[in-house]
């Protein structure tokens, strides 16, 4: 069977900016939802000139929104540079490219049509750029899956979105924090359609993502990874479900025959409570929340949800718009500064892997 990430280092594009000597990563960033608290975490993680010794960020979104966000949270530390495309590019500092002409309203916390219209013109003008190679990774801010619908977005969430704009057969939602990595089978979909989804070539398919994503992004040469179970007690040898004894084992036991050290498959409930995910490199979950359940309440506010399987390098917090608390200067930076750190880390990995014999 193909190998979803065999022919990644070959695909990656290559960043065409005119660095003028400069080696750092250029980060696209896209502001999100303008009313919800993408423009404040962005703000706060990009105002410690520090993150400037290891990116140079390009914000995709508006002067406007940032500088109204900037007046609220009456921060005179943190500063920008507009520039007109990326040709103009300014390494040192922090840009931005307005992204639409018109003029759109900022109203903190308030769902509406403008902050979907915002929302996908900046993602739109910074993929664009990003299949160009202008770019060499980006950040994705908090989107309303439901107000940026339109003819062109038509998905679930970004990560079906950057999928299928990057030719991907398959990829992966993939939440890390330091000593935790979870990643799911199933996505954006309801609960009740996750075993009509779940098949042995899906599961497959994702472990896979995880091992080679763990060796090409993370530099874990000999990865171990533990699979969960969907069913009660991982299904209590069929008692309490099929799935695990006609789905998940089978393909755990091939993948062991064929030397992968994949492990499972484990209860899920109490396997986070016991903390054994810290005796391996990564969990595959069967569905969004089993997983993203006792992700976040481990990590929250800390982890960040990485695209594994893209030639392209994709990270994002792992928090959404929060419009209750949009505008009041409460948003934590946290989770979008380690999405920054991320991109990063894995650029400088798959550089290392495509460069060593």
């Amino acid at each position: 069977m193909h190998d979803p990430q065999t022919d990644i280092a070959t695909q990656q594009p290559k960043a065409k900016a005119k660095r003028k000597n400069n080696s750092l990563p250029v980060i696209g960033i896209s502001l999100g939802d303008i009313n919800g608290i993408g423009p404040e975490v962005v703000i706060k993680a990009l105002e410690d000139k520090r993150i400037l010794n290891m990116m140079t960020p390009v914000i995709y979104g508006s002067s406007k929104v940032i500088s109204f966000y900037r007046k609220q949270m009456e921060n005179d530390q943190f500063n920008f540079m507009t520039i007109k495309d990326i040709d103009h590019i300014a390494f040192g500092k922090v840009n931005l490219i307005n992204c639409w002409k018109q003029n759109m309203e900022v109203t903190p916390g308030q769902v509406n049509e403008v902050g979907g219209s915002a929302a996908w013109f900046a993602l739109k003008k910074m993929v664009n750029e990003l299949k160009e190679g202008l770019l060499d990774g980006v950040v994705t801010a908090p989107i309303n899956k439901n107000n940026i619908q339109n003819e062109e977005f038509t998905f679930a969430g970004h990560t079906e979105f950057f999928t299928q704009s990057f030719d991907a057969k398959e990829s992966l939602m993939f939440l890390v924090h330091e000593d935790i990595r979870v990643g799911v089978v199933t996505g954006h979909i309801p609960l009740q359609a996750v075993s009509k989804h779940l098949t042995r070539d899906k599961v497959r398919q994702k472990l896979q993502i995880i091992e080679q994503s763990l060796k090409y992004d993370f530099g874990i040469l000999k990865p171990k990874i533990a699979v969960l179970g969907l069913n009660p007690h991982a299904g209590e040898e069929g008692l309490l479900g099929s799935e695990e004894q006609d789905i998940i084992k089978p393909v755990i036991q091939q993948l062991k025959e064929e030397g992968k050290l994949i492990f499972g498959p484990f209860p899920a409930d109490g396997f986070f409570g016991s903390f054994l995910h810290q005796q391996f490199d990564a969990v595959l979950a069967m569905y969004h929340d089993q997983g993203l359940i006792p992700f976040k309440t481990l990590a929250f506010e800390k982890g960040v949800n990485f695209t594994a399987g893209l030639p392209i390098v994709r990270t994002s917090p792992d928090h959404g718009t929060a419009y209750d608390i949009a505008g009041q200067n409460r948003a934590n930076p946290n989770s979008m500064r380690e999405a920054l750190y991320l991109a990063c880390d894995v650029i400088k990995n798959r550089k290392e892997f495509n460069a060593s014999p």
